[in-house]
């Protein structure tokens, strides 16, 4: 804790003596936010990530020097300096990591990520959302509410705000820090929340926790961080009990129960509409921005937390209203009477479930099918039959190969672990993805929702394009 303490003091307290930033994984969502706030505050700023992207594009015109090589001959001179300099890295980086080993047999000052996010959430009040999925939503969605009220907020977002086209919201005069809690690496645990939001405990991440009781527990632990006085807003049908401080303040929501839902729900005509219901206040005609059913509960938990920091109903409605959501998050590309194309980071089966459900509700009577890109070989393995059982809920299937991001094959696990496990009057394709295009070509559609956290949005223009014509 004295290391830890030592570099709150240096790096929020007297930010002026730290001249450089680097960042090892610096092209990842939430390394490129903290990026985006050292640059704010005038530092150098360089780093390292495995491959470019339109992200670090945007970094680096920003003013980061990001390299894709491991080489440590890559490393600006400006981060040479121990004494000026700090390192923060991803869990995702391997330990063999050669910069991140120079930095480390250098005796540099070198921080994970999640510790950074808790040093600048302890200088302020931290408004945190966790859970297994919802999160990145229903925290976008809590930051637009307040940046568009007399409260305001600094926001570190899991995802680039369509309202905003960044992942970084900055204030110089609200006390509210709006942060997504990632339960991976248990990187939650470096938070002190004032307030949070919990969505869902749905077991994930099964190659760090082991089980899904280990993962229960991580969030057990969370809860207990929340600072006295404080407040959880929890969804009530979640398998936790919280060990909170008797002065935190327990509030439960869903979508029809708890302290706050939602009444006199209206879907169709392209629009959802509800009442909003808090123990001490309601806001009628709610009207949703994105007006999928999935962002039913993510608007009312998002709204919980808004009204309690004090935006008043009428800046509650007018945020909800104004909210177009984020990218890869239930994001249309295309919209015609006879084509419709989405895209979803959907990448656990709960989320899966969700967002076919949703957009089955949107288009009752209509054929829907789902394109599904696995995320990591542990998930797959660990999940193959929840996978199958989500994917079933649409009409047809296709699914494509894994998205190893961090990981090594593992024998045996493959996407065929889902295709023979879905139901049997579900239709089925397994394509690799080199010949995707082509199959969709030849492939009759008519509402396709492309789901999955790794690269298979970098084919959804081109998917456009092709159902467009059809």
């Amino acid at each position: 804790m004295l290391i830890f303490a030592g570099f709150y003091i240096q790096c929020i307290m007297d930010i002026d003596t730290i001249q450089s930033i680097y960042f090892v994984g610096a092209g990842g969502i939430g390394m490129s936010a903290l990026i985006r706030y050292f640059l704010s505050h005038n530092k150098q700023v360089a780093g390292y990530d495995r491959t470019s992207t339109a992200l670090t594009a945007q970094l680096r015109a920003e003013g980061a020097q990001i390299h894709f090589e491991d080489r440590i001959d890559l490393i600006p001179d400006f981060c040479r300096d121990k004494a000026h300099t700090i390192v923060i890295y991803t869990p995702a980086i391997p330990a063999t990591h050669a910069e991140l080993s120079y930095f480390r047999a250098n005796g540099f000052e070198i921080q994970k990520r999640a510790q950074v996010l808790g040093i600048i959430t302890r200088s302020s009040k931290g408004l945190c959302v966790a859970g297994t999925h919802g999160k990145t939503t229903t925290s976008t969605m809590t930051a637009h509410l307040l940046h568009e009220s007399h409260i305001g907020c600094t926001a570190f977002l899991g995802g680039i705000s369509k309202n905003y086209h960044t992942n970084l919201l900055l204030s110089a005069t609200s006390p509210y820090t709006v942060i997504e809690a990632d339960e991976y690496d248990r990187s939650f645990h470096w938070l002190s929340p004032l307030m949070s939001v919990i969505t869902a405990t749905d077991p994930d991440h099964l190659d760090i926790y082991g089980t899904p009781e280990a993962y229960l527990e991580s969030f057990r632990h969370y809860t207990t961080l929340i600072q006295p006085g404080g407040v959880l807003i929890m969804h009530k049908d979640i398998a936790l009990k919280p060990d909170l401080h008797p002065s935190v303040h327990l509030y439960t929501y869903s979508r029809t129960e708890g302290d706050y839902h939602a009444a006199n729900i209206h879907i169709g005509g392209g629009e959802i509409t509800f009442d909003f219901i808090a123990p001490d206040a309601r806001i009628d005609q709610i009207r949703l921005g994105v007006p999928v059913s999935i962002n039913i509960e993510n608007g009312i938990a998002a709204m919980a937390m808004a009204h309690l920091c004090g935006v008043t109903n009428d800046e509650i409605r007018r945020g909800m209203a104004s909210f177009r959501g984020i990218d890869r998050r239930f994001d249309f590309h295309l919209k015609t009477a006879h084509a419709v194309l989405v895209s979803d980071y959907a990448h656990h089966p709960a989320e899966i479930a969700q967002s076919i459900r949703s957009i089955r509700e949107l288009y009752a009577g209509r054929k829907i099918t789902a394109l599904f890109q696995p995320h990591l070989y542990t998930r797959t393995r660990d999940f193959f039959n929840e996978f199958a059982a989500a994917l079933s809920l649409a009409d047809e299937v296709i699914l494509t190969d894994i998205y190893p991001a961090r990981e090594q094959p593992i024998e045996g696990v493959h996407a065929q672990l889902i295709y023979h496990h879905l139901s049997p009057g579900t239709h089925k394709w397994y394509c690799p993805q080199a010949e995707l295009l082509d199959f969709l070509a030849a492939h009759p559609l008519d509402v396709l929702i492309v789901l999955g956290a790794g690269d298979i949005d970098d084919l959804v223009n081109d998917i456009a394009k092709i159902m467009d014509k059809t």
